[in-house]
């Protein structure tokens, strides 16, 4: 085992271009001196997603929990009851709570971390108007159930896509499905532009709407015709965007070799299980191992942060749990995996070395 680490390991670090390329791009931003207002380094950002994804309608906006509001807005949900999953992140809920609904939340299948299809129909009430998954780690949803439930009782669906940028779900973007998908472009996530995010939606007028919607309410003509927000991303992060965007493959492929890594160390620790996911529709994006008892996770916590390694629980606790975001209900499934669930560090330029220093930690305690 070498040495505690002089620098500390992160669980994560944004992938950056090399500075003289963003800077380059920086210098037409100078010159031209549009900073805002769906400048041409945004409608350059959007066109290249689109292009490269094969997505038919982008809007980018400043962050992906405004995308998740705006997406809640478009299809006029306010006051309603949003089914969602208690094992995410905080702003997928509280985005649904700044548009004035209430989440409902519903268990996760325990091997693919994901809301657990055959538990929505039960939580659906005369107020509920939409679903919305989140495809946890880049996993996706069961989508054709989720589909199913929707068309049958009339529900609008969202996907919180913070992690699923850059995969392909039955050979089209995963961000094409439901009626509109939000994306993180967060300084963590796989692909960054510091801050950001993006709505995407197959339905070219709801399209339409989020773009009124994250410029205040302009239509074209510049004439107020929605209540809107201000969501409008800059042309400084469109520029790190379309620096980073041209690095996203090798990224891609660096971050399943770490995975790969840890794979081949932990597998065979008979006190560790995985996610559950299909290869050709994940990002690897993050680490996630599962424990078999939250005491053995705070003492491998414990031991990984004595030796300058931060790794984090992702996601911890279950949101069903938090008393002011809703009445307690069970969640047997998401509660037992939050409590036991832990990221290791994974990003780009960490070492594969570093990766077994890591294991080896894991493998003793």
């Amino acid at each position: 085992m070498q040495a505690v680490k002089s620098n500390p390991i992160y669980v994560t670090a944004p992938s950056l271009p090399p500075l003289d390329e963003y800077t380059e791009i920086l210098r037409g931003v100078w010159e031209r001196k549009i900073l805002t207002h769906n400048g041409p380094l945004v409608r350059q950002l959007e066109n290249d997603l689109k292009q490269k994804y094969a997505i038919q309608n982008l809007a980018v906006v400043t962050n992906g929990t405004i995308a998740i509001q705006l997406a809640i807005k478009a299809l006029g949900l306010n006051g309603s009851e949003i089914i969602t999953t208690p094992f995410t992140w905080i702003a997928t809920a509280s985005a649904i709570m700044w548009e004035n609904c209430t989440p409902r939340f519903v268990d996760i299948d325990p091997h693919t971390f994901n809301i657990d299809p055959n538990m929505i129909e039960a939580a659906i009430t005369d107020r509920t108007r939409a679903i919305m998954g989140v495809h946890v780690f880049s996993n996706p949803c069961d989508i054709e159930a989720i589909e199913y439930i929707a068309n049958k009782h009339d529900l609008k669906v969202i996907y919180d896509a913070a992690h699923a940028m850059c995969i392909n779900y039955r050979d089209k973007s995963i961000l094409e499905y439901g009626d509109i998908s939000a994306a993180s472009f967060h300084a963590t996530k796989i692909f960054n532009s510091g801050e950001g995010g993006c709505c995407v939606t197959v339905d070219s007028q709801l399209d339409e709407k989020v773009r009124r919607l994250r410029f205040f309410g302009h239509d074209k003509d510049k004439e107020i015709v929605d209540d809107g927000c201000n969501g409008k991303m800059t042309e400084i992060h469109a520029a790190l965007g379309l620096a980073n965007l041209k690095y996203i493959d090798a990224v891609l492929s660096g971050r399943k070799t770490i995975f790969d890594q840890y794979h081949s160390k932990l597998a065979n620790l008979d006190f560790i299980s995985f996610q559950d996911f299909p290869e050709d529709s994940y990002n690897y994006s993050y680490m996630p191992v599962v424990f078999d008892s939250e005491e053995r996770l705070l003492k491998i916590l414990q031991a990984l942060e004595s030796n300058n390694i931060y790794a984090r629980r992702y996601f911890y606790p279950s949101l069903n749990t938090i008393k002011h975001l809703t009445k307690y209900e069970a969640s047997g499934h998401s509660e037992r995996i939050a409590k036991t669930i832990l990221c290791l560090p994974s990003y780009s330029g960490l070492s594969l070395s570093t990766v077994d220093d890591i294991c080896e930690i894991i493998a003793r305690n």
